[in-house]
């Protein structure tokens, strides 16, 4: 069992920043890709970004490609998300997500292949 805990969300203004986090905790060490993914009221949950263990490749939606960042700190077994130039239409519930597979980086953007489920955080951004 992998149990991952989101922080950070918030409230802020359109144009500013947020910094999210995920700590996981059980068995992350067998953790292989870890993603944020999103979902606004009325929504679909989508996919945000994603990150290997092993390499640090990352995968961008492309609507927040250039905005957000993620990284993962492995000794702490923590991913981050740091949002930038944020927009309202950014507002919704991030939710972290872990992949014990092994799986290529296309796959990374597909809710499937994540095997556990933070709570969510919620991240509003005001006009």
């Amino acid at each position: 069992q992998v149990q991952l805990v989101e922080s950070g969300g918030g409230l802020v203004q359109a144009g500013g920043s947020l910094r999210l986090s995920c700590a996981a905790s059980g068995r992350s060490f067998s953790v292989n890709v870890m993603a944020w993914f999103r979902q606004a009221p009325g929504k679909e949950r989508e996919f945000v970004a994603a990150i290997s263990r092993i390499g640090g490749s990352t995968v961008y939606a492309d609507s927040v490609k250039g905005r957000f960042t993620i990284s993962r700190d492995n000794a702490k077994n923590t991913v981050y998300l740091q949002m930038n130039s944020l927009k309202p239409e950014d507002t919704a519930v991030y939710y972290c997500a872990a992949a014990m597979g092994y799986v290529g980086v296309p796959s990374y953007r597909e809710r499937n292949i994540y095997d556990y489920w933070g709570q969510g955080t919620q991240v509003t951004v005001s006009s």
